[in-house]
């Protein structure tokens, strides 16, 4: 259980420093906010939300956690695992490209994947095969 909060505590860092990239129907966030209502609403109702407070309390309760809000950690952690991975594929097939047209860009808010999509014309193959795939996911 302490790996799936780590990972949903890199979600969050994730979250916070790329933007949103991929779209899910129910995204990671919401699949905890769903499957673990009760447990929030019992344990961390006086929780500000924000910078992992919500997960930090989940955390210290795993112990009274319903089947359903466990089940929602996992699936929520999954879902970030496949994230990282379409990430690290990616930024491996992209990373010359990256360099070559933004090396000057500051990471975060989606800002280089902007950068990739003003520059498409000029992109690598490769590049442009990983986000086709990506965006398939």
């Amino acid at each position: 259980m302490k790996r799936v909060f780590i990972c949903l505590f890199a979600l969050c860092v994730i979250h916070i420093f790329t933007g949103q990239v991929f779209a899910e129907s129910k995204g990671p966030v919401e699949t905890v906010l769903d499957g673990c209502q009760k447990e929030i609403k019992t344990y961390c109702k006086n929780v500000t939300p924000g910078e992992g407070r919500i997960l930090a309390c989940l955390y210290a309760y795993q112990d009274k956690l319903s089947n359903r809000c466990e089940y929602a950690l996992y699936d929520a952690a999954a879902q970030l695992e496949r994230a990282i991975a379409a990430l690290t594929y990616l930024v491996n097939e992209c990373r010359d490209d990256l360099k070559a047209y933004c090396s000057d860009v500051k990471p975060g808010e989606g800002r280089l994947i902007n950068c990739i999509d003003k520059n498409m014309e000029k992109v690598s193959k490769r590049c442009k095969q990983a986000i086709k795939d990506v965006a398939k996911k």
